[in-house]
């Protein structure tokens, strides 16, 4: 995430409106201080859709939403915003629709990049409690999100419709001391690295 070269854009492509904030959040408000941010869902009903609105506003971040974020709908957008990041969920989510928009954005990402050399990089986000199909996640970049972690906070709450109070907050809480705890800071969140076209960052992909 916050590697080098900085990214100059970022898209985050995500199951539900509250998914952007909840799993990366502060990262995305840490990089729409610099980079063009780009929170992608699909459409819900209006009091959903609206909620995403807000929160993608308060972190700093654009808002596209898709009927629907197949194979095809991905490869149109990285091909309309060619970002050099996108995060998205964990192939081995517990969650059926995280684990379907994962696999969308793998199956989507190698024909925009052979056509645009983008994205560079790939990376997936951490989960319910960290833990994927397969045990706890195996994080491989930690952001320090210490610095925008109550930004993270604000645009969470925006999604009132959802148990944000009594179980989503206090998870977004557990998990961002946890991570925090792992590279001595007060808050963190944690990605894993996904190989595109057999390039991981810090390669050097031709």
């Amino acid at each position: 995430m916050v590697t080098d070269p900085v990214p100059g854009s970022v898209m985050a492509a995500f199951a539900h409106p509250d998914d952007a904030e909840l799993w990366a959040g502060a990262t995305l408000a840490l990089h729409a201080q610099h980079s063009t941010v780009t929170v992608v869902v699909p459409h819900s009903d209006d009091v959903r859709d609206a909620e995403a609105g807000r929160g993608a506003a308060i972190l700093g971040a654009g808002l596209r939403q898709v009927p629907r974020l197949d194979r095809a709908a991905m490869q149109r957008l990285l091909v309309e915003i060619q970002p050099d990041v996108v995060i998205t969920h964990p192939l081995n989510d517990v969650h059926p629709d995280h684990r379907a928009v994962g696999t969308a954005v793998l199956d989507a990402i190698l024909e925009p990049r052979i056509a645009t050399g983008r994205p560079l990089r790939l990376y997936t986000c951490d989960t319910y409690n960290s833990l994927a199909l397969d045990g706890p996640v195996r994080a491989d970049v930690i952001v320090d999100a210490t610095a925008t972690f109550d930004t993270k906070m604000a645009a969470l709450r925006e999604h009132a419709s959802q148990p944000i109070e009594l179980v989503f907050g206090p998870m977004a809480e557990t998990l961002g001391r946890l991570w925090g705890a792992r590279i001595n800071t007060r808050y963190a969140e944690a990605f894993t690295t996904v190989p595109i076209t057999g390039c991981v960052p810090g390669s050097v992909c031709l």
